[in-house]
């Protein structure tokens, strides 16, 4: 009997040190609301427009779960995977194209010195260390995109069959670069992408910079590194009906933290590179952002973003001349350290023919200007 008491003892203490070496986490977040909309086109009506009410899903941050596991191989490696799946809550229906883990899934190893190697669908640079800098990359979310989501500071999409490494943490400085493969034979170049960036804290101040390319996004749809329909390069492409080439986005932007306050400001470019002729759309992104903690609890958010878009139209005439004035507030109150509410209104003023259109608003406004308002809650878990 003493020595069948030893034995589970043992055991149990080899269990309870297995169990400590590995884990898996089941996570989650879930956001959902009411929108208001105004100005969409809406051709069944006698102004060719009309506001639209609308119970909405992700009105910040995309809900999605998923499962994050760590096991550890000793002298500081650890392997490491994330399984992350969308959907949105009006009708419990997936996202990323029906995805079963289309925000993220990877695999790969990570040491506390040497940094982060992993193999998967994955965010880019651009998303990993400029988008935080901005409003819609941290705190503003979805519709404090700018338009269309051209530079992906908003995440629209993901990149498939991607290597990608992330440096660890010297004295504050962090860097790291992706690379998507085609994966089509004799046509290594066909629907790539290759990003890097990198971001610097030192105290209340940090600054980032990152770069983006996309060869070829709107090709070999059914396996290469782009096949998100999302994605600013398709928005601007049926903008401009017309299929890009390539896509080059780059930026820098800082903040800085002054008590309860953080402000912030980024430029970002990208430059897409039309299939036809020698066309070339170029959007350049000016944002100014700020966020006031009034208590623990409750917290004012306000960013403003200027875009200026030359070479919009295909062709020989290729000089059109747009440009966007985008004004978003939000407020934000805690209940608990997992559930908050929010509220938060985006004006898009579009000038000189443009086209005005909030990110993932349901249509392009009739008649120049757009407005969304919404509300909701949002629970992590």
């Amino acid at each position: 009997m003493k020595k069948t008491l030893i034995v589970a003892a043992v055991a149990a203490s080899f269990a309870t040190a297995a169990s400590a070496q590995s884990s898996v986490t089941l996570y989650g977040l879930i956001d959902a609301g009411f929108s208001y909309v105004n100005n969409e086109v809406a051709p069944n009506t006698a102004k060719g427009s009309a506001a639209a009410f609308r119970v909405s899903s992700g009105n910040i941050n995309g809900s999605r779960w998923g499962l994050r596991g760590t096991e550890d191989l000793g002298g500081g490696m650890k392997a490491i995977f994330t399984l992350e799946s969308g959907f949105t809550m009006g009708d419990g229906s997936a996202l990323q194209g029906g995805r079963e883990f289309g925000r993220q899934a990877y695999a790969g190893i990570s040491t506390a010195q040497f940094g982060t190697v992993t193999l998967g669908r994955q965010y880019d640079s651009l998303v990993d260390y400029l988008a935080p800098m901005t409003a819609t990359g941290s705190w503003g979310g979805t519709y404090f995109a700018h338009p269309l989501d051209n530079d992906n500071a908003n995440n629209s999409f993901r990149v498939n069959n991607s290597v990608k490494y992330q440096s660890a943490n010297y004295s504050g400085l962090t860097f790291g670069g992706l690379y998507g493969f085609s994966n089509q034979a004799g046509g290594f170049g066909n629907n790539r992408a290759y990003s890097a960036g990198a971001q610097y804290a030192n105290g209340p101040f940090k600054i980032a910079a990152a770069y983006l390319q996309l060869q070829n996004p709107n090709s070999n749809l059914t396996g290469g590194a782009m096949t998100d329909s999302g994605a600013g390069t398709n928005l601007v492409a049926n903008a401009a009906s017309a299929s890009v080439q390539t896509q080059r986005t780059y930026g820098v932007g800082a903040n800085y933290a002054i008590g309860p306050v953080t402000v912030g400001g980024a430029w970002t470019q990208s430059r897409f590179q039309f299939a036809v002729g020698d066309s070339t759309a170029r959007f350049n992104n000016y944002e100014v952002n700020a966020r006031y903690a009034l208590t623990p609890a409750l917290a004012l958010g306000a960013a403003y973003t200027y875009t200026d878009v030359k070479g919009y139209t295909t062709g020989a005439n290729n000089n059109g001349h747009e440009k966007f004035h985008q004004f978003g507030l939000q407020t934000d109150y805690s209940l608990s350290k997992r559930t908050d509410i929010y509220a938060e209104g985006v004006v898009q003023l579009a000038k000189q023919g443009a086209e005005a259109q909030i990110y993932s608003t349901g249509n392009s406004a009739a008649h120049g200007n757009q407005v969304v308002v919404t509300t909701g809650i949002r629970h992590r878990f």
